[in-house]
C-alpha cells in the first residue's frame, strides 16, 4: 500500500502556521483587573455568549461576583459572567 500526500492536505505546521493565538481582549481585560486588584491569578473562558472566571477560592469568586458590573464595564462586554471555583 503507497501513501502519498495530496496536493489538498495541509500539514500540521501549516494550520498552525494560520491560527491566531492572541487572548480576547475580554480576557486580557479580566486578567488584569484581577491580578491588579487582588493580586490572584484567575483562568478565564470566552465563548459565543458568556465568559467563564475560574478562581481559586471561594472568596475571590464571591468578590468578583458583586463587582460584576464593573468587570462587565473593565471587559467591554455584555456577555454573562460565571465564576466557577477550582
Amino acid at each position: 500500500m503507497r501513501y502519498y500526500k495530496s496536493p489538498m492536505s495541509n500539514s500540521l505546521a501549516d494550520l498552525l502556521a494560520k491560527k491566531d493565538f492572541d487572548e480576547p481582549p475580554e480576557m486580557q481585560a479580566i486578567k488584569q483587573f484581577v491580578a491588579d486588584r487582588f493580586q490572584e491569578d484567575v483562568e478565564v473562558l470566552v465563548r459565543e455568549r458568556d465568559i467563564i472566571v475560574t478562581t481559586s477560592s471561594a472568596a475571590l469568586a464571591s468578590t468578583l461576583r458583586l463587582n460584576v458590573t464593573e468587570l462587565r464595564k473593565i471587559a467591554e462586554t455584555e456577555k454573562r459572567i460565571t465564576f466557577r471555583i477550582r
